[in-house]
């Protein structure tokens, strides 16, 4: 762009010179020359300030390491690499002896154990019916007491001790009843979620075996595919997050990071226009937006550790700060691979007619992508 400049303002110079016979010496030549450095320059210097522009983009993507949830040895891989799956589809299938037979172990102990809860809630009610009869045996034992007190003359004073302790029996019976209640009670009321507590325990011992037996099948978490796929039947899958299975790529849209120089801070707001070229789509320039100005700039950064930071943390003073550009959707960028790099070009409302020199600067580089050598 710069060389298309000077050339313009050499020929507007040439045309001055011609037309109005304008004398070359040693003060219109260098006259001409100062102008067009002047001119030219600070057009440049208007563009790259008010218009940022930076080769180091490069679009991002989240990858989803597959971690097994149980430990067990690889039976089957249905899912091909690189491969569109949906969300749900079986990844990587382990095998589930040991977790079926876990699960029907558990089934069994259960339905014995809801035998024992039954059994604790007959336990009570016969406790209670027991408390009624000997409720009843003592109500009636007091109201011959009572009767033989009222008529005394008619009675022996033997009959009347006797039957006093006949009362006192009863009362025993009847608070031995109802302490065996109490203690019927006590177990039943113990009860979790409506489940006698060993019944709850073994109930939650199979809940977890049955989503272990689940986890026996790894499948998608979204929609997306697997790459670089290289676990193969025989492996053996371990619930460590360092040694997962596969990683796993989501569907996602597809959003671009570039890097500016810091002296641009000003001029990136988002929702600025913006451009893109792609190294491997040379000629071809694609609009975009700017849609976020990262609020951290990572060099910079400050972490809990042992060693104190010290002033060579702050040698490097060009640390440069990340933007988000979102492009439009389009075929040609679609087809790329994931993480391909381009070339930026932000387009503020700052001296907006200066912006035709970035615009053409940038599809100029795009046309140069056709130019390389491998030797």
């Amino acid at each position: 762009m710069e060389t298309l400049l000077l050339l313009t303002y050499a020929a507007i110079c040439i045309f001055i010179f011609k037309v109005f016979k304008v004398p070359l010496n040693k003060w219109t030549v260098p006259t001409a020359v100062l102008g067009g450095i002047v001119l030219v320059g600070g057009l440049v210097l208007f563009m790259n300030y008010n218009h940022p522009f930076t080769d180091k983009v490069r679009q991002v993507y989240v990858v989803t390491p597959l971690v097994s949830e149980v430990r067990a040895r690889v039976l089957d891989v249905p899912v091909k690499a690189n491969t569109r799956v949906k969300k749900g589809e079986a990844l990587v299938v382990l095998d589930s002896t040991r977790f079926e037979a876990r699960v029907a172990q558990l089934e069994a102990q259960l339905a014995d154990m809801g035998q024992l809860a039954q059994g604790n809630v007959a336990a009570v009610a016969q406790a209670r019916a027991k408390v009624a009869q000997a409720t009843a045996k003592r109500d009636q034992a007091v109201r011959t007491l009572r009767r033989y007190e009222g008529a005394a003359s008619a009675f022996s004073k033997q009959q009347i001790d006797t039957q006093r302790e006949r009362v006192v029996a009863t009362n025993a019976d009847l608070d031995a009843t109802k302490a065996a209640l109490a203690k019927a009670e006590t177990e039943l009321s113990g009860e979790v979620d409506g489940d006698d507590p060993s019944v709850a325990a073994v109930k939650a011992q199979l809940e977890e075996a049955r989503f272990n037996l689940e986890n026996t099948i790894i499948r998608a978490p979204t929609d997306g595919f697997v790459t670089q796929l290289a676990v193969l039947p025989g492996m053996m899958a371990v619930p460590l997050p360092l040694k997962p299975l596969a990683n796993f790529v989501s569907d996602q849209e597809r959003r671009f990071v570039a890097a500016f120089r810091q002296q641009s801070l000003l001029r990136l707001q988002p929702g600025s226009e913006a451009e893109l070229t792609f190294t491997s789509l040379p000629g071809q320039v694609f609009s975009a937006k700017l849609v976020e100005v990262l609020p951290t700039i990572a060099e910079s950064q400050l972490a809990a550790g042992q060693q104190l930071v010290g002033g060579e943390a702050f040698q490097r003073m060009d640390n440069e700060t990340l933007t988000m550009i979102e492009i439009e959707k389009n075929e040609a960028v679609e087809a790329l691979p994931l993480g391909v790099s381009a070339q930026a070009a932000v387009y503020s409302e700052h001296f907006h007619h200066v912006a035709i020199m970035r615009q053409i600067l940038l599809r100029m580089m795009s046309w140069q992508h056709y130019l390389y050598l491998d030797h």
